[in-house]
């Protein structure tokens, strides 16, 4: 069985390049981030006309998490429990579409879109502190609940947990970037301390292998990147992993997305 991540920027700007890649690399479930679209103008039929069953959460043009398998797919959950809310300025709260979990052939899959942050003074740093704090303790309560349950936390994290993960961390330091802060990264470890692990890392490791360009100043052929986009998974998925890799080659060409798709393979 094969899973996927990948922030695709834009699924209807990206339709044939997903549905190219989608045929190329027979994957059976392909978890999707920033689909900017609303459920009703969503590209229902690209996944369907391919054998996929697919689930979305799509509010506007922002955000957006999808869920395509061929494997089955059931359970759908838009947002987890208790999942945090925004809104600037604290005016107009809402539950923004950053999550959402189904069940594949038996493994729990999330896709996850992972809030920026922005800066680290901006309101939204804090919001996804607890964004991440809140899944934190709902993964932990599944495992608790079922020690010996196959979950995958994948998506954009928009986190580069060690140093190794960005292409100059004196750079994001002397500039007081996100995605590097302590708070942040601590956050990521608090998932590890919960029972999940990094299952990419072992068989794609840094440093210099990214998942992330910044389509400004040349970014990717200066192989100036980011590694944010990760699979956590729970013990018993973890040990089903036999191979891992991220599809940089994806990140070429005209109309590509910023994020390159991860892939893991399972026995």
């Amino acid at each position: 069985m094969k899973i996927a991540t990948w922030n695709v920027n834009s699924l209807r700007a990206r339709a044939d390049r997903v549905e190219a890649w989608l045929r190329r690399t027979d994957v059976d479930v392909l978890a999707i981030q920033e689909t900017k679209c609303r459920d009703e103008n969503f590209p229902w039929e690209l996944f369907e006309n391919n054998g996929y069953e697919v689930a979305h959460f799509g509010l506007s043009q922002w955000n957006g998490v999808a869920i395509a398998s061929r494997v089955g797919l059931e359970d759908v959950e838009r947002a987890f429990a208790g999942q945090p809310v925004f809104g600037k300025g604290g005016k107009d709260p809402v539950q923004e579409p950053r999550a959402l979990g189904a069940t594949c052939n038996g493994v729990r899959v999330w896709s996850l879109y992972v809030p920026n942050g922005r800066a680290l003074d901006d309101e939204h740093m804090p919001y996804k502190l607890q964004w991440l704090d809140v899944l934190k303790d709902q993964a932990a309560g599944w495992l608790q609940a079922d020690p010996q349950a196959q979950i995958a936390l994948m998506g954009d994290w928009n986190i580069a947990p060690q140093d190794e993960d960005v292409w100059d961390i004196d750079l994001f330091r002397r500039e007081g970037l996100t995605h590097v802060s302590e708070p942040e990264r601590a956050a990521f470890r608090a998932f590890e301390r919960a029972g999940y692990a990094d299952v990419v890392r072992p068989f794609a490791p840094g440093p210099g292998v990214y998942t992330y360009w910044d389509y400004t100043q040349l970014r990717f052929p200066k192989k100036e990147g980011m590694r944010i986009d990760f699979v956590l998974g729970s013990p018993a998925l973890a040990s089903r992993v036999r191979s891992a890799s991220i599809d940089r080659e994806e990140r070429k060409g005209k109309g590509a997305s910023d994020h390159a798709p991860v892939i893991v393979e399972l026995d």
